[in-house]
């Protein structure tokens, strides 16, 4: 008798292959038919009608703290990822030397938005050496696997302690020292290594990251601890500034090492190179022997503006700043106080003079590009849809408009704001890159930007907009949704245990019913440690998640069972059929 019984599921299996109907068996964990299966399960599932497809395995998320406390890995874990793969972008907290808590803290709060407060309080810090945070991690079984970079700014503090300032530059021997230590995390089970590069990734002092000015001769000397294990990938963040020559030196390192380097490719204010020339840039250091993979985000990475959120388009009115500092419910009453809104729309913001003024400007009032987030919000808005038109439309200004906006539902509204990734107002440059084998559905960023954004829900949203309800252009094949988001993306990091349903794979399987697939709407919780907040947002339509053969949803509930854990270094298929 089988463990389980998956029946009569129209099979989407992950390789990218044509939907069928059938059924899969699971024993140990592990798929162990798929097709018909003659014998019973223990327990037995009718998937009549339904997707059955595997889990979704996220790449880019930043759950480092939050994995030492919390088993549930919301909201990653509600949209079906059964795997995530954080330490992105340069930080981490670990290695960790006792008097850098504190500094790592201010770092992943200021680069990922995750309440500082939340992170104190949350961390055992039971912790030195990168191998020591693996073996923290190991011991809390949680809904979902969890795999980690070894992260450059928590390295670099390491190693250089009060040298490492905003364009330190670190000695020989301090490079050889971040590259042992980044071999030694790898060898002890880091999937690779990564660092930012960017000037929108600074500490909450307002510091850039330690890796953005690094030189390539640094940046190549660690990527060489990998290449003495043989395993392990280079992600980074990037500007992708034309002097830095980013492709030359990832396209060097890669065919010195045989390593893949994944890169986040955005339509980004930031970026000198535009997106179509990244993808060039990429593709000829691939044709001359490089294996550079491409992160794609499958809609606009926006802030969602909210009262309680990080930001809103008031924030810099010296009118806010009265009430800046007051519970909610006070700052509440003074926002319903109509002689306070008069002042509030009257009064200009004053912007302060940073290196981002220009984005604070559009946030303060770029009426043409923030959109009302109604309960069925596009997330592929038009024109048509922005707060200057439905504003001109009201009769209103723009300004009055976004604040009333803000005020729907008790001072619970929201306004989507897209920075990256919707300069042309639309979603079709993504349509060829989402047939692409050099690039990967990413940048989810599961588990951090807690008051500004909620793309954990990526998973879902591509199976509601790009493969059921995209109007203004191309959709894609389910086939390919799912092979992108499972196969592709487990392939990547070498998790070849994963990611197709298939006999010998991990019972990784997400149950769908894709015309019920639905994101919710988002909301502002405070449910972090120390009563940090967090946009959440829940979907309908996934009938139940199982990891590792054991069921963790269903109907979007968890159901307290924790079967996921640390991944250590790549995986094969055939040490799990061994293991049988």
């Amino acid at each position: 008798m089988h463990d389980m019984v998956i029946r009569g599921g129209t099979i989407v299996d992950g390789t990218g292959a044509a939907r069928f109907t059938g059924d899969i068996a699971i024993d140990n964990g592990l798929i162990s038919q798929v097709g018909k299966v003659s014998g019973s399960g223990k327990e037995e599932i009718d998937a009549t009608g339904m997707i059955v497809a595997p889990g979704w395995v996220d790449v880019h998320t930043h759950y480092d703290g939050q994995a030492t406390w919390d088993q549930e890995m919301a909201p990653s874990s509600w949209h079906g990822v059964t795997t995530v793969i954080m330490g992105n972008c340069g930080v981490g907290f670990a290695p960790a030397k006792p008097d850098r808590h504190e500094w790592l803290i201010s770092l992943m709060e200021g680069v990922e938005d995750i309440p500082g407060t939340a992170l104190s309080e949350g961390m055992s810090w039971n912790w030195e050496t990168f191998p020591e945070y693996l073996d923290e991690l190991e011991r809390m079984p949680r809904t979902v696997d969890i795999g980690t970079h070894v992260p450059h700014g928590a390295v670099r503090a390491y190693v250089l302690g009060d040298r490492e300032q905003p364009g330190a530059i670190p000695t020989d021997d301090d490079i050889a020292e971040m590259s042992r230590i980044v071999e030694e995390g790898v060898r002890a089970g880091a999937l690779g290594f990564s660092t930012s590069r960017t000037i929108l990734h600074k500490s909450i002092d307002g510091e850039l990251v330690p890796g953005t000015t690094a030189t390539a001769e640094e940046l190549i000397e660690i990527g060489r601890g990998m290449g003495r294990v043989g395993y392990g990938v280079f992600e980074m963040a990037s500007d992708l500034k034309r002097e830095w020559k980013e492709f030359e030196w990832m396209g060097a390192l890669s065919r010195e090492t045989g390593l893949p380097v994944t890169f986040a490719a955005l339509q980004s204010i930031a970026k000198e190179l535009p997106l179509h020339e990244q993808i060039s840039e990429m593709r000829a250091q691939n044709d001359n022997g490089a294996n550079i993979v491409a992160q794609i985000a499958l809609r606009g990475n926006g802030i969602i503006m909210a009262w309680q959120g990080t930001v809103h388009p008031f924030r810099f009115s010296p009118v806010w700043a009265e009430i800046d500092a007051l519970p909610w419910e006070q700052q509440l009453a003074k926002l319903k106080d109509p002689e306070f809104r008069q002042r509030m729309i009257d009064t200009p913001s004053e912007i302060p003079d940073v290196d981002v003024a220009d984005l604070y400007r559009i946030i303060a009032g770029g009426w043409m590009v923030q959109y009302e987030m109604g309960p069925d919000f596009d997330y592929e808005p038009t024109a048509e849809d922005s707060i200057m038109a439905r504003a001109a439309a009201a009769g209103k200004s723009g300004v009055e408009y976004a604040y009333d906006l803000l005020m729907k539902d008790d001072g619970k509204g929201f306004i989507y704001f897209p920075i990256l990734n919707y300069a042309d107002g639309n979603l079709d440059f993504l349509e060829a890159l989402q047939e692409s084998d050099d690039t990967v559905n990413s940048l989810s960023d599961g588990g951090a930007h807690c008051g500004t954004i909620c793309d954990a829900a990526s998973p879902t949203f591509m199976l509601q907009h790009w493969v059921r309800d995209r109007k203004r252009g191309k959709r894609i094949s389910l086939e390919n949704a799912v092979k992108r988001q499972c196969r592709d993306t487990a392939v990547l990091y070498g998790l070849e245990d994963r990611g197709v349903l298939a006999p010998g794979y991990l019972a990784d399987l997400n149950i769908i019913d894709l015309e019920k697939i639905k994101l919710g709407k988002p909301w502002l919780a405070f449910d972090l440690p120390a009563g940090g907040k967090r946009l959440l947002q829940k979907a309908d339509g996934y009938v139940c998640t199982i990891k590792s053969g054991q069921m963790t949803f269903k109907n979007g509930e968890c159901l307290g069972v924790y079967p996921g854990g640390l991944i250590r270094g790549p995986q094969r298929v055939e040490l799990a059929i061994a293991a049988e």
